[in-house]
């Protein structure tokens, strides 16, 4: 196998098992970042056949995905799928996702929820739809969805940078510097389970949103 799911997890206990048991089910091999989770979801993923790592207090989204990263790239996987923890994503598409990245070469392959961003709520559907806009008018990456965390990343693009953020807008940084060195990047429709995880997302709308626009902004 040439790839891994790398599932960043902070206090999923209710949802994480379905999600990683599919991923399983799938045969692909699986890497579970516990962020400093409070709740049961060290036992959960403990007690499943993958590779579970930890950090002892909560670090954010970020640092967890900067975790699976190294994890994946030292045990020489030449691509890295993320998805979130809280079922929202629809792990059936891995293998879509995977092999069509693949064969166009696409280092940043992104899972676009484009066609569902007026069942989001409040700051979030702006934010997709002003963040997509700006990415295109300023990049010209002709990408549909910039915040969907179901990502497939090249070993070579994640080789090729030293990350520092540790929230949300660590998938920001990526997709900027990921523009600014030359790598191909596209987006994939894949319509999400949940289109807006607001019940089980730990986003923080006002705060992370700030946090990725200075990302966008800085890079600029």
């Amino acid at each position: 196998m040439t790839y891994c799911i790398l599932i960043p997890s902070f206090n999923a206990e209710k949802t994480l098992g379905a999600v990683a048991l599919e991923c399983l089910d799938a045969g692909v091999p699986v890497v579970v970042v516990d962020d400093g989770s409070t709740d049961g979801t060290a036992g959960v993923a403990g007690a499943l056949p993958l590779t579970v790592l930890r950090h002892e207090h909560n670090r954010g989204k970020g640092r967890a995905l900067r975790t699976g990263f190294a994890w994946a790239l030292e045990q020489g996987f030449e691509a890295v799928i993320t998805l979130d923890a809280d079922g929202q994503h629809d792990v059936s598409a891995v293998s879509r996702l995977y092999e069509s990245a693949r064969e166009s070469g696409t280092d940043l392959l992104i899972a676009s929820r484009h066609r569902q961003f007026e069942k989001m709520a409040g700051l979030r559907a702006s934010w997709n739809r002003f963040g997509v806009w700006c990415m295109r008018k300023r990049t010209g990456f002709k990408i549909t969805d910039s915040q969907s965390g179901f990502r497939c990343y090249s070993s070579a693009l994640l080789k090729s940078m030293t990350l520092v953020a540790d929230g949300y807008d660590l998938e920001m940084e990526i997709l900027m510097k990921a523009w600014r060195n030359g790598f191909r990047i596209a987006s994939l429709p894949v319509p999400a389970r949940i289109a807006d995880g607001r019940a089980t997302s730990h986003f923080k709308p006002v705060r992370d949103t700030w946090s990725i626009c200075k990302i966008f902004l800085r890079h600029m």
